[in-house]
């Protein structure tokens, strides 16, 4: 097969993909992004982003993809849609084996992401991005006033939950257990919250939407009684979530629940190796923290290719 050479190689085009992208084509590193999707990733499925900046209405995930798409285009970088089979990363020169051909560049920046978990419930795979969210900080702001369901059991279940009340009149939590997985003091505040509802030994069986949107849920109590909850939005903590590090093992250093380790500037504990965005653990999951992300390694990138001392500056 073919070997096509570049500077760098992006490995996913999401939002912090494709900053990558931008700021390291900007520095006139010859840069490709490798995304199997046209316009794939979390991004892509939310149907409104409210708190990007520079967009004072909203926009969509794709028209916010598709910007940063031409932006990057525009400084140079090349977009391949194809998929990346296994990654070669000890050696000077790293190569993405794709069904396209063989990319090789002196760097790789990991972009890849991360997804929930599949919990399987009737109607959620159908509803996501018009009702269900896997995601409260990104998505509350949408449900002022309405009625939102949130599943799961965990403590990050109910730091979203709480997170929800800031906007929903009610917040219902259903949790399949007998018990919440969190400190006392994160229970306690979510008991003495008015806008909250705890429903234990609770399991939604079915998301049901009116026409493209959700309208309500069906949930089944521990003796299989089941009744139908009206809600807005339906915020899913169930399974958490998975990063998109399956083809990674072995390859670069990652934590105990497949997070790509890497320190402030990005760099994994292979030379030449970034990871960014949603594929390393950050305290805030939020496109804006992933093009950050994205800038950092494209500039640290450029002083990996070039040897430099110091990250140079891209003002204008």
């Amino acid at each position: 097969m073919d070997e096509l050479s570049y500077d760098v190689i992006v490995v996913g085009g999401g939002p912090g993909g494709t900053t990558a992208a931008i700021f390291a084509a900007r520095a006139k590193l010859k840069t490709v992004i490798l995304d199997k999707a046209k316009f794939g990733g979390s991004l892509a499925a939310t149907s409104k982003i409210a708190n990007y900046p520079g967009y004072p209405t909203s926009v969509t995930g794709v028209e916010l993809l598709r910007a940063m798409r031409e932006q990057s285009s525009a400084f140079g970088a090349r977009f391949v849609q194809t998929q990346v089979y296994t990654l070669e990363l000890n050696e000077e020169m790293k190569r993405a084996y794709t069904a396209e051909g063989i990319f090789s560049a002196k760097v790789v920046i990991l972009a890849t992401g991360a997804r929930s978990r599949a919990s399987h419930i009737a109607g959620e795979e159908e509803l996501v991005g018009r009702g269900v969210s896997y995601c409260a900080t990104c998505d509350g702001a949408f449900f002022q006033d309405e009625v939102v369901a949130v599943v799961g059991d965990s403590q990050e279940t109910l730091e979203e939950a709480l997170f929800l009340t800031k906007f929903a009149r009610k917040v219902h939590v259903f949790a399949p257990r007998d018990a919440f997985k969190t400190t006392p003091d994160v229970l306690e505040e979510a008991t003495s919250n008015a806008r909250m509802s705890l429903h234990y030994r609770r399991q939604v069986k079915q998301i049901v939407g009116d026409g493209d949107v959700v309208s309500e849920i069906v949930v089944a109590g521990r003796g299989g009684e089941q009744e139908r909850v009206s809600v807005a939005g339906v915020f899913m903590y169930l399974m958490g979530n998975k990063p998109g590090t399956d083809f990674l093992q072995g390859l670069v250093e990652l934590d105990d629940e497949g997070y790509v380790v890497t320190d402030e500037r990005m760099q994994t504990n292979v030379p030449g190796v970034f990871a960014i965005g949603d594929v390393r653990r950050s305290p805030l999951k939020q496109v804006v923290t992933a093009t950050a992300d994205g800038a950092i390694a494209a500039m640290a990138a450029d002083k990996f290719v070039h040897r430099r001392t110091a990250l140079i500056k891209q003002w204008a």
